[in-house]
């Protein structure tokens, strides 16, 4: 059984201490492909040593986090796209819009994530969604901005069932987390309505861990965890959904 970590930010400072233990905890539970979003031009280095440390296990992908935008926006975006030259990734990301901390930069916000996701269709790379307060707005630039080579995952969904069903209308993926073992969280019943075979797992380690770690740092080990919630509610073996969930990432990040 091979599970898949589609989202993780494994080279965080919060694993400064105990990486390479964290690392091992993953693979001894099942965890043996981690895809590792990027944030912005500080967190790329780190990711890299990642990378280069786990060549078989970690896959990175390149972008500029909603949360990292401001003022300087245009600098930022022209010092990231410059890493497509130097090596290989697997998707743009992490990008999209975050409107939960500020809407100071909304308008810049916008701004870079079309022009990541034309990145995107020039390489033939999917894209790694972050949506936080911002759903309908991202799913109206998706449709502003349909093309047969834009793909990828919406990162952490935890929408609504129509919601849902308007994102793997348009041909993405669910990325689903910690959050659906969250009692009263709702997302569920949503997850109910939705086919195996447009979801795909994650942690977005350092943060959101399931239950029974919920408030603790969350790692990639705890994949199994939310595997195990998937199986629950769609009655079928923790192995069905490892093999069907990374099946999906094999065709969205073409590993």
């Amino acid at each position: 059984m091979i599970l898949t970590d589609t989202h993780a930010h494994l080279y965080a400072e919060e694993f400064g201490a105990d990486q390479k233990a964290m690392m091992e905890r993953a693979f001894h539970k099942h965890v043996k492909r981690m895809f590792l979003p990027n944030i912005d031009v500080h967190s790329i280095q780190p990711m890299l040593n990642l990378v280069w440390e786990y060549p078989e296990h970690c896959f990175p992908m390149m972008g500029l986090h909603p949360c990292s935008v401001n003022e300087h926006v245009e600098a930022h975006l022209f010092q990231i796209q410059k890493w497509f030259k130097k090596r290989k990734f697997y998707a743009v990301g992490e990008i999209g819009l975050d409107y939960y901390w500020s809407t100071e930069f909304k308008e810049q916000q916008l701004v870079a994530f079309k022009k990541q996701i034309q990145w995107a269709i020039q390489q033939n790379l999917p894209i790694n969604i972050h949506s936080r307060n911002a759903t309908p707005d991202c799913i109206a630039v998706l449709e502003e901005m349909r093309h047969p080579l834009l793909r990828g995952i919406f990162h952490c969904f935890s929408g609504s069932t129509e919601e849902a069903k308007q994102i793997t209308g348009l041909g993405f993926y669910l990325g689903v987390g910690g959050v659906i073992t969250f009692k009263n969280a709702g997302l569920d019943r949503v997850i109910e309505h939705i086919s195996l075979d447009r979801l795909v797992l994650e942690t977005d380690a350092p943060y959101l861990a399931p239950l029974p770690h919920r408030g603790k740092r969350n790692e990639s080990a705890y994949l199994l965890e939310i595997a195990q919630k998937i199986a629950e509610l769609k009655n079928t073996s923790v192995e069905h959904v490892a093999n069907i969930t990374t099946e999906n990432s094999r065709i969205i990040f073409g590993i």
